[in-house]
């Protein structure tokens, strides 16, 4: 439980009641999990169908849900209590046969090693003070032969304007306030932390948003947005 920002866990509190509102203010999640999705799936033998899924920092389920439509035995944990509920009774009123719980990733780990198919960890690593850890408990969640799939931010003065005052200060597409840029990663730290977790790097790849016509593609520049496919070793 020390690897939390009780600011951070308060501003994600604060959009339990519209996290499922496709035009709300995380919109850009609902538009981007698409394409999160599909990478997901594709990277994954055989897809996700009938496999055992951990999606690390949840929220109330966008991608979790999503996993779970897929044929996934899905368990979404976040710290965020109102978050978790929103989620819960989402999956309730949709019919969707999921799990969420209120634990931290690390006390998971400790007790659930080698226990998961897929560990999902999208946009969360940028908001907690240690992500070293959350990928070291990843690590330790996933099973010999598994997959990881985490996403962040680049630091560089381009994603300061993309992701800051582009996103948040002059087009609204994320509430200001969302992101600490102090808190983005460079690709080359976030390979070094997966590297000292036991993983094996398989791709790396940007994800570029289109704020007009909504929608996200994968592209080669890492330079703002990007994510990657880990596997731990058979």
């Amino acid at each position: 439980m020390s690897n939390l920002d009780p600011a951070e866990i308060d501003k994600f509190q604060s959009f339990a009641n519209t996290w499922w509102d496709p035009q709300g203010p995380l919109h850009t999640l609902h538009e981007i999990n698409p394409l999160r999705l599909q990478y997901i799936n594709e990277k994954v033998s055989g897809g996700l169908r009938g496999k055992r899924v951990l999606d690390v920092g949840c929220g109330a389920g966008i991608l979790s849900e999503s996993m779970a439509w897929q044929g996934a035995e899905v368990l979404g944990i976040d710290l965020a209590e109102d978050a978790i509920q929103a989620g819960k009774q989402h999956a309730v009123e949709r019919g969707i046969e999921m799990q969420y719980r209120a634990v931290a990733v690390e006390d998971l780990a400790a007790a659930e090693p080698d226990s998961y198919d897929v560990v999902t960890c999208m946009e969360m690593l940028e908001h907690v003070p240690d992500p070293a850890s959350i990928i070291a408990s990843c690590a330790k969640l996933v099973k010999p032969g598994g997959s990881v799939f985490l996403s962040t931010l680049n630091r560089n003065p381009k994603s300061y304007l993309y992701a800051i005052v582009g996103a948040e200060y002059l087009l609204g597409l994320l509430p200001r306030g969302t992101h600490d840029y102090e808190k983005f990663l460079r690709p080359s730290e976030l390979l070094d932390m997966i590297r000292a977790s036991g993983l094996r790097l398989r791709d790396l790849q940007g994800m570029h948003y289109d704020p007009w016509r909504r929608v996200a593609r994968l592209t080669g520049d890492v330079s703002v947005n990007y994510l990657c496919h880990c596997q731990k070793p058979a």
